[in-house]
């Protein structure tokens, strides 16, 4: 079954990259320097940020769904990031070592199934999750904080 794995596009977050803190305060954003890797993975570029390059933490719907599944939550975007540019059913390592939550959804945006799996192991799950004739799309997250990382879609 082939998949394809999207980064969050950076055209949603460009307007705040050079805001002052002030104004980013009031969204809720600020500025980072990472200080271990791994430990800051980047929707965009599906990369974890290297020690002392700076990221933007802010909210982000990553689930903007009409259905009781909406959801919302923290991120982090490298300062310079580039959109990732996965091939067909290729992972990018910033998902290979982590704890992963796999959320299953439907058209209606609602969850059919979900599991927890080792970053090694994601083909296998993705593909099961897939086989599934209900299962439009899947969101990866990570276990232990719970938040977002990226899309998968059937390809």
């Amino acid at each position: 079954m082939a998949f394809q794995i999207q980064g969050i596009n950076p055209l949603n977050f460009y307007h705040l990259l050079m805001l002052p803190d002030t104004q980013l305060k009031e969204k809720n954003a600020c500025w980072k320097r990472v200080d271990a890797n791994p430990g800051y993975p980047c929707r965009v570029s599906l990369e974890d940020a290297k020690v002392d390059e700076r990221v933007l933490c802010l909210p982000y719907s990553h689930h903007n769904t009409s259905s009781f599944y909406r959801a919302s939550g923290p991120i982090f975007i490298r300062e310079h990031a580039e959109p990732a540019k996965l091939e067909v059913n290729e992972v990018p390592l910033m998902l290979r070592h982590r704890l992963l939550s796999i959320r299953a959804y439907n058209c209606e945006g609602v969850m059919e199934t979900a599991e927890v799996t080792q970053g090694a192991e994601l083909e296998v799950v993705l593909e099961k999750q897939f086989s599934l004739g209900t299962v439009d799309y899947i969101h990866i997250h990570n276990a232990v904080p719970g938040c977002f990382n990226c899309a998968v879609n059937r390809a």
